[in-house]
């Protein structure tokens, strides 16, 4: 969330969210009843300290695990056998980047199955043709046999993926193949697309490899604000997708797990959560405003003054359409790293010297002298 300070949290982005959301009380209820099972636990386990937040109290001066609106209706949707491998993961998000813990590999690991964005948005990165345009080399969709050696990696030590970074994942053809390797591998798979590619063929790969969270990147309810914002986009088309996508759902997978969501970046005053929700609330389980950051051209904005470390450097990792590995995505041109994948595996590249030396520097009051740290606010 931004900050008056002008800092985007990211651990806050999410500033609204309307719809599902599971009993609070039934989940803890839930994670209680294996008490006996996680006192079995060592000390140290992220889902052990998770609890002990929960239900006893931190003993320690760090930062304390809460059960966020969009955390507890992913809890209610998995079994309980499940429960403390989420636990786990899920303090490690959240808990690991305050504390400043590395562990092997990262909580969550964000891979771009295509940097081609058929939307120019007007607050994204995309309408830097630096990067949209095919001639300086960062356009692409990522080949199937790169996308499985990340995943035979990363299978069983991490629990967290994110198909999406800087395009849309539906333009790479090969995005169904993917969604059928990763399924039943990984708790949290996340999707984002605009939904302007969401065809018959696409919904039902997704629905297929029974993935957690389906994120809709929609911003408005009406024209012409979505096209507005989403330049080249067509709120029509999207509408009647993410309605067939909806009624494929409940017809052919009545048991599906999936959590839908339609998330708007909060960019304008014209945008309204009130003529979102009503728009869509018969379409998707959830909807929700995330806080804008400003990524557009942030290598030639202002330094911004913050001296707080990122977040994302002890979160998430970054890897490309290509196999280069980035530690965020405000860094969009991948100034701040020359780590590629297969030539160093994910581990080795999370515990490496890029990464520890920007943790390093970060800690020790240096963002300001990095660039483009200096001008970025995501803390």
């Amino acid at each position: 969330m931004m900050s008056v300070h002008g800092m985007y949290d990211k651990a806050n982005s999410i500033l609204d969210i309307r719809g599902a959301t599971a009993d609070k009380m039934q989940v803890l209820s839930r994670i209680e009843g294996l008490r006996a099972e996680i006192d079995q636990l060592q000390e140290t386990d992220p889902a052990k300290r998770a609890f002990r937040d929960l239900f006893i109290g931190s003993s320690d001066s760090g930062a304390r695990f809460a059960l966020r609106d969009h955390v507890i209706e992913e809890i209610g949707r998995i079994s309980d056998d499940e429960v403390i491998r989420y636990l786990r993961y899920r303090y490690a998000y959240e808990v690991f980047p305050a504390d400043k813990v590395v562990r092997k590999y990262p909580p969550l690991v964000q891979i771009e199955p295509s940097s081609i964005c058929n939307y120019r948005c007007v607050f994204c990165y995309q309408a830097d043709s630096r990067l949209s345009d095919k001639r300086h080399g960062h356009m692409g969709v990522m080949p199937i046999e790169l996308f499985r050696e990340i995943i035979d990696e990363i299978e069983g030590e991490v629990e967290a993926i994110s198909l999406a970074s800087r395009g849309e994942p539906t333009v790479n053809k090969q995005l169904p193949e993917m969604l059928a390797y990763v399924s039943g591998k990984f708790l949290a798979t996340k999707v984002n697309t605009n939904a302007y590619l969401l065809d018959q063929k696409m919904a039902r790969a997704i629905l297929d490899a029974d993935i957690q969270t389906l994120v809709f990147s929609a911003d408005a309810a009406t024209e012409p604000l979505y096209s507005k914002l989403r330049v080249n986009g067509n709120l029509e088309r999207v509408m009647q997708n993410i309605e067939r996508f909806n009624d494929i759902k409940e017809r052919e997978y009545p048991h599906s797990r999936l959590i839908t969501r339609v998330s708007g970046v909060r960019f304008s005053d014209e945008q309204s959560l009130d003529e979102m929700e009503e728009h869509w609330k018969n379409f998707v389980d959830q909807v929700t405003f995330v806080d804008y950051n400003p990524w557009g051209n942030v290598y030639e904005a202002e330094k911004k003054g913050i001296d707080e470390p990122c977040s994302d450097l002890w979160r998430r990792l970054f890897v490309w359409w290509d196999g280069r590995v980035a530690p965020c995505d405000v860094d969009y041109l991948t100034t701040l790293s020359e780590e590629k994948f297969p030539s160093s595996s994910i581990s080795e590249i999370w515990n490496g010297e890029m990464y520890q030396s920007l943790r390093e520097r970060h800690m020790n009051g240096e963002r300001q002298q990095l660039e483009p740290c200096s001008r970025c606010v995501v803390v």
